[in-house]
Protein backbone atom coordinates (compact mmCIF):
# COMPACT_ATOMS: atom_id res chain seq x y z
CA UNK A 1 0.00 0.00 0.00
CA UNK A 2 2.93 2.57 0.86
CA UNK A 3 5.02 2.16 -2.67
CA UNK A 4 1.19 2.46 -4.63
CA UNK A 5 0.29 5.54 -2.72
CA UNK A 6 4.21 6.71 -3.43
CA UNK A 7 3.36 6.02 -7.09
CA UNK A 8 0.21 7.64 -6.78
CA UNK A 9 1.83 11.16 -5.02
CA UNK A 10 4.82 10.78 -7.97
CA UNK A 11 2.10 10.82 -11.17
CA UNK A 12 0.22 13.51 -9.55
CA UNK A 13 3.45 15.86 -8.79
CA UNK A 14 4.82 15.06 -12.77
CA UNK A 15 1.18 15.95 -13.96
CA UNK A 16 0.80 18.89 -12.41
CA UNK A 17 4.92 19.82 -13.35
CA UNK A 18 3.50 19.19 -17.25
CA UNK A 19 0.54 21.04 -16.97
CA UNK A 20 2.42 24.16 -15.75
CA UNK A 21 4.59 23.82 -18.71
CA UNK A 22 4.26 25.60 -22.11
CA UNK A 23 0.82 26.94 -20.99
CA UNK A 24 -1.20 29.83 -22.60
CA UNK A 25 -3.10 32.62 -20.87
CA UNK A 26 -7.01 33.39 -21.99
CA UNK A 27 -6.13 35.41 -25.13
CA UNK A 28 -3.99 32.76 -26.23
CA UNK A 29 -0.20 34.24 -24.95
CA UNK A 30 2.49 32.10 -23.47
CA UNK A 31 2.13 32.29 -19.61
CA UNK A 32 4.17 30.71 -17.16
CA UNK A 33 7.26 28.75 -17.71
CA UNK A 34 7.61 27.93 -21.25
CA UNK A 35 10.73 25.19 -22.48
CA UNK A 36 11.55 24.33 -26.06
CA UNK A 37 13.88 21.49 -27.74
CA UNK A 38 15.51 21.07 -30.55
CA UNK A 39 13.06 20.06 -33.37
CA UNK A 40 13.06 16.52 -33.68
CA UNK A 41 15.02 16.21 -30.24
CA UNK A 42 14.61 15.92 -26.75
CA UNK A 43 17.24 18.58 -26.40
CA UNK A 44 16.57 22.10 -24.66
CA UNK A 45 16.53 25.05 -27.25
CA UNK A 46 15.69 27.83 -24.47
CA UNK A 47 13.82 28.00 -20.94
CA UNK A 48 12.34 30.83 -19.44
CA UNK A 49 9.00 32.44 -18.12
CA UNK A 50 6.21 34.93 -19.90
CA UNK A 51 3.34 36.88 -18.18
CA UNK A 52 0.66 37.20 -20.38
CA UNK A 53 3.01 36.98 -23.72
CA UNK A 54 6.03 38.85 -22.30
CA UNK A 55 8.94 37.21 -21.27
CA UNK A 56 9.47 38.05 -17.44
CA UNK A 57 12.97 36.95 -15.55
CA UNK A 58 15.50 35.19 -16.82
CA UNK A 59 15.67 33.28 -19.63
CA UNK A 60 18.25 30.84 -20.56
CA UNK A 61 19.14 29.71 -24.66
CA UNK A 62 21.23 27.09 -25.53
CA UNK A 63 23.32 25.05 -28.43
CA UNK A 64 23.22 21.65 -29.72
CA UNK A 65 26.52 20.97 -29.92
CA UNK A 66 27.17 16.67 -29.85
CA UNK A 67 23.59 15.99 -28.59
CA UNK A 68 24.15 17.87 -25.76
CA UNK A 69 22.14 21.47 -24.63
CA UNK A 70 25.50 24.21 -24.06
CA UNK A 71 24.70 27.35 -22.68
CA UNK A 72 25.11 30.40 -25.37
CA UNK A 73 23.00 32.94 -24.36
CA UNK A 74 21.20 34.37 -21.54
CA UNK A 75 18.63 37.24 -21.21
CA UNK A 76 17.37 38.99 -17.91
CA UNK A 77 14.66 41.63 -18.15
CA UNK A 78 14.51 44.40 -16.33
CA UNK A 79 10.81 44.95 -17.13
CA UNK A 80 8.35 42.36 -18.48
CA UNK A 81 9.14 42.29 -22.48
CA UNK A 82 11.51 45.22 -22.41
CA UNK A 83 15.07 45.96 -22.13
CA UNK A 84 17.00 42.52 -20.69
CA UNK A 85 20.48 42.19 -19.66
CA UNK A 86 22.12 40.12 -22.18
CA UNK A 87 25.31 37.76 -21.95
CA UNK A 88 27.17 35.58 -24.60
CA UNK A 89 28.92 32.33 -24.43
CA UNK A 90 31.23 30.54 -25.95
CA UNK A 91 30.80 26.31 -26.49
CA UNK A 92 33.72 26.42 -23.54
CA UNK A 93 31.80 28.32 -20.97
CA UNK A 94 33.78 31.48 -21.49
CA UNK A 95 31.89 34.94 -21.63
CA UNK A 96 31.77 36.25 -24.86
CA UNK A 97 30.03 39.85 -24.89
CA UNK A 98 28.02 41.11 -22.35
CA UNK A 99 25.16 44.43 -22.96
CA UNK A 100 21.81 45.45 -22.95
CA UNK A 101 19.20 44.60 -25.98
CA UNK A 102 15.88 46.30 -26.48
CA UNK A 103 14.17 43.11 -28.34
CA UNK A 104 16.68 42.61 -31.27
CA UNK A 105 17.99 46.54 -30.64
CA UNK A 106 21.65 46.47 -29.11
CA UNK A 107 21.24 49.16 -26.83
CA UNK A 108 23.44 51.06 -23.93
CA UNK A 109 26.88 49.46 -23.10
CA UNK A 110 28.37 47.17 -24.44
CA UNK A 111 31.73 44.89 -23.67
CA UNK A 112 33.52 42.14 -26.05
CA UNK A 113 36.27 40.07 -24.56
CA UNK A 114 39.32 38.83 -25.43
CA UNK A 115 39.52 35.00 -26.81
CA UNK A 116 41.79 33.72 -24.44
CA UNK A 117 41.55 36.06 -21.33
CA UNK A 118 38.57 37.84 -19.89
CA UNK A 119 40.22 41.13 -20.91
CA UNK A 120 38.31 43.80 -22.91
CA UNK A 121 38.43 43.52 -26.72
CA UNK A 122 36.15 46.00 -27.57
CA UNK A 123 33.91 48.42 -25.28
CA UNK A 124 31.28 50.29 -27.44
CA UNK A 125 27.52 52.03 -27.17
CA UNK A 126 24.52 52.37 -28.58
CA UNK A 127 21.50 54.66 -28.94
CA UNK A 128 17.81 53.39 -28.43
CA UNK A 129 17.63 52.98 -32.26
CA UNK A 130 20.47 50.80 -32.35
CA UNK A 131 23.39 53.01 -33.76
CA UNK A 132 26.69 53.22 -32.44
CA UNK A 133 26.86 56.88 -30.53
CA UNK A 134 30.07 57.93 -28.50
CA UNK A 135 33.84 56.65 -27.97
CA UNK A 136 34.73 52.89 -28.93
CA UNK A 137 37.47 51.57 -27.68
CA UNK A 138 39.46 48.26 -29.01
CA UNK A 139 42.47 47.13 -26.81
CA UNK A 140 45.50 44.79 -27.36
CA UNK A 141 45.56 41.47 -25.37
CA UNK A 142 47.48 43.71 -22.67
CA UNK A 143 44.83 45.82 -21.84
CA UNK A 144 46.52 48.64 -23.68
CA UNK A 145 44.03 50.84 -26.38
CA UNK A 146 44.97 50.35 -29.19
CA UNK A 147 42.41 52.48 -30.94
CA UNK A 148 39.80 54.82 -29.69
CA UNK A 149 36.89 55.98 -32.38
CA UNK A 150 33.84 58.57 -31.96
CA UNK A 151 30.46 57.66 -33.00
CA UNK A 152 27.43 59.70 -34.34
CA UNK A 153 24.48 58.24 -35.73
CA UNK A 154 26.18 54.88 -36.11
CA UNK A 155 28.64 56.70 -38.34
CA UNK A 156 32.31 57.82 -37.41
CA UNK A 157 32.45 61.46 -36.45
CA UNK A 158 35.18 63.42 -34.95
CA UNK A 159 39.11 62.26 -34.24
CA UNK A 160 40.00 58.39 -34.52
CA UNK A 161 42.94 57.75 -32.87
CA UNK A 162 45.25 54.19 -32.76
CA UNK A 163 47.76 53.74 -30.17
CA UNK A 164 50.94 51.44 -30.11
CA UNK A 165 51.25 48.54 -27.49
CA UNK A 166 53.33 51.03 -25.36
CA UNK A 167 50.68 53.80 -25.74
CA UNK A 168 52.19 55.72 -28.53
CA UNK A 169 49.95 57.12 -30.56
CA UNK A 170 50.85 56.26 -34.13
CA UNK A 171 48.01 57.65 -36.07
CA UNK A 172 45.02 60.01 -35.85
CA UNK A 173 42.48 60.59 -38.32
CA UNK A 174 39.11 62.93 -38.78
CA UNK A 175 35.86 62.00 -39.58
CA UNK A 176 32.80 63.76 -40.28
CA UNK A 177 29.37 61.77 -41.22
CA UNK A 178 31.41 58.40 -41.84
CA UNK A 179 34.06 59.82 -44.35
CA UNK A 180 37.65 60.86 -43.90
CA UNK A 181 37.27 64.55 -43.88
CA UNK A 182 40.20 66.70 -41.84
CA UNK A 183 43.24 66.93 -40.78
CA UNK A 184 45.28 63.48 -40.00
CA UNK A 185 48.78 62.72 -39.00
CA UNK A 186 51.34 59.93 -38.96
CA UNK A 187 53.54 59.24 -36.34
CA UNK A 188 56.54 56.78 -35.75
CA UNK A 189 57.17 53.94 -32.81
CA UNK A 190 58.69 56.79 -31.21
CA UNK A 191 55.66 59.26 -31.53
CA UNK A 192 57.55 61.32 -34.09
CA UNK A 193 55.25 63.36 -36.29
CA UNK A 194 56.46 61.89 -39.87
CA UNK A 195 53.49 63.05 -42.30
CA UNK A 196 50.47 65.28 -41.67
CA UNK A 197 47.70 66.58 -44.13
CA UNK A 198 43.88 67.12 -44.67
CA UNK A 199 41.40 64.66 -46.25
CA UNK A 200 38.40 65.81 -48.20
CA UNK A 201 35.71 63.07 -48.88
CA UNK A 202 37.45 60.47 -48.13
CA UNK A 203 40.49 61.49 -50.55
CA UNK A 204 43.72 63.59 -49.57
CA UNK A 205 43.57 67.18 -50.43
CA UNK A 206 46.21 70.01 -50.28
CA UNK A 207 49.18 70.11 -48.97
CA UNK A 208 50.74 66.83 -47.10
CA UNK A 209 54.14 67.04 -45.02
CA UNK A 210 56.36 64.39 -44.48
CA UNK A 211 58.96 64.84 -41.86
CA UNK A 212 62.59 63.08 -40.85
CA UNK A 213 63.42 63.21 -37.34
CA UNK A 214 61.15 66.20 -36.67
CA UNK A 215 62.68 68.24 -39.69
CA UNK A 216 60.17 68.81 -42.78
CA UNK A 217 61.68 66.98 -45.67
CA UNK A 218 58.84 67.16 -48.49
CA UNK A 219 56.39 68.92 -49.03
CA UNK A 220 53.30 67.58 -51.72
CA UNK A 221 50.14 69.30 -52.83
CA UNK A 222 47.07 66.44 -53.85
CA UNK A 223 44.13 67.54 -55.46
CA UNK A 224 40.57 65.17 -55.52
Amino acid sequence: MKYIVTYILLILVFSVSAQTINQLDENGKQHGVWKKNFDGTNILRFEGEFHHGKEIGLFRFYQNINGKAVLAATREFLEPGTKANVTFFASTGKLISEGQMNGKTYVGEWKYYQKDSNKLLTLEHFDDSGNLTGERFIYYTTGQVSQKENYKKGKLDGISVWYSEDNVVIKEYTYVDGVLHGPSKFYDPKGQLIAEGFYKKDQKDGIWKYYENGKLIKEKKTSN
